[in-house]
């Protein structure tokens, strides 16, 4: 019995290529784990369940197979983008409405799966920061620092009820053996520099420890090592992590050779904040990137310049996630004007 083409069927369905990226954000999730304790597990398990109660209900009101669109595991890889971008022991409200807008505004609203011109994670992420600011940017100092992180039980309840088990507040966690309230990297330095302070002087501070940050370099590292796990299994393209981490390296060094006491250093930039979670994992969204080659350069380049301008600049001490919503809005007229030429056809 004759069969008809295609005869070779591709193995990187939507749903394997969801599962492989997932899954090579584990060796950054447990490095955040490590270093910053249990919120991070709970902001997982809240995440990827509000995520599939959404997915669940929009899909049978938009009467849709709601099996056979869960299985393609694209809102639990929301899910886990935005868990692993919120602060461990944020609110259990700060995971859910987060969620709740990545799914049901910035997905389904646009059509859902393949429709959505904004990467739904990093969407979520901006509606809470904007929303939310403090909570937003009340990361725990990493557990190398910290004097009294809390245990399970304690990090349980300050995420559900904000009070732990000796009705203290997060507050009490948040300050170092000093009694100095402590902030993310990005952050400190931002506000230092505000301050008067030059970065030699910055980079005493216990957060830094004399070379780039505590903490925060070993989640780098470890979304640094998911994501070339990402390009050896060929699910994503090297155009874009590369055009990206090359922007910023490039564009912070030339701030750093002009005033080395007020611009941090390439290094630095690379290994703070989510710069490794946006290159690998969050602008490679094959549906809200650029398609073309060379849009991909682009597009990512873009990124990186416009993350290195707000972090120097800027009001936010990172700014992965509206660099990557900026460029979103681009990548259609990128893509329009890198189409590459069609074989045969004569350029007017």
């Amino acid at each position: 019995m004759l069969k008809s083409s295609p005869f070779k069927t591709s193995s990187n369905s939507v749903s394997r290529l969801m599962q492989t990226v997932a899954l090579a954000t584990l060796p950054g999730a447990l490095a955040l784990f490590y270093f910053f304790g249990w919120g991070v597990i709970f902001n997982l398990i809240t995440c990827i369940s509000v995520a599939l109660l959404c997915e669940a209900a929009v899909l049978k009101l938009r009467q849709r197979p709601i099996k056979r669109n869960l299985m393609d595991y694209s809102a639990l890889l929301t899910a886990v983008l935005l868990a692993l971008s919120l602060p461990p022991l944020a609110p259990w409200w700060i995971a859910t409405i987060g969620t709740l807008f990545a799914i049901v505004f910035a997905k389904h609203l646009y059509g859902g799966l393949g429709y959505n011109p904004f990467n739904p994670a990093m969407a979520g992420y901006v509606l809470l920061l904007i929303s939310f600011p403090l909570a937003m940017t009340r990361w725990l100092p990493p557990e190398t620092v910290i004097t009294n992180a809390p245990n399970l039980v304690d990090s349980f309840l300050l995420f559900f009820t904000e009070t732990d088990s000796q009705n203290r507040t997060l507050d009490v966690y948040l300050l170092n053996a000093d009694g100095f309230t402590m902030a993310t990297p990005l952050d400190e330095l931002k506000t230092g520099l505000s301050m008067g302070y030059v970065l030699p002087e910055l980079m005493h501070k216990p957060i830094f420890n004399g070379w780039i940050n505590v903490g925060w370099q070993w989640a780098n590292l470890g979304f640094l090592l998911g994501g070339l796990f990402l390009l050896w299994k060929k699910a994503i393209n090297w155009h874009i992590p590369v055009a990206f981490l090359a922007a910023i390296y490039l564009i912070s060094g030339f701030f750093h050779l002009f005033d080395d006491q007020l611009y941090i250093g390439p290094m630095t930039h690379l290994f703070s904040g989510a710069t490794m979670l946006g290159a690998f994992f969050i602008a490679t969204d094959p549906v809200s990137a650029c398609t073309t080659n060379k849009g991909r350069l682009f597009f990512a380049a873009s990124i990186g310049v416009i993350i290195v301008l707000i972090r120097n600049f800027g009001g936010y001490p990172d700014a992965v996630a509206f660099a990557v919503l900026l460029m979103n809005m681009a990548a259609p007229l990128i893509d329009h004007y890198t189409q590459p030429r069609v074989y045969g056809s004569q350029e007017n």
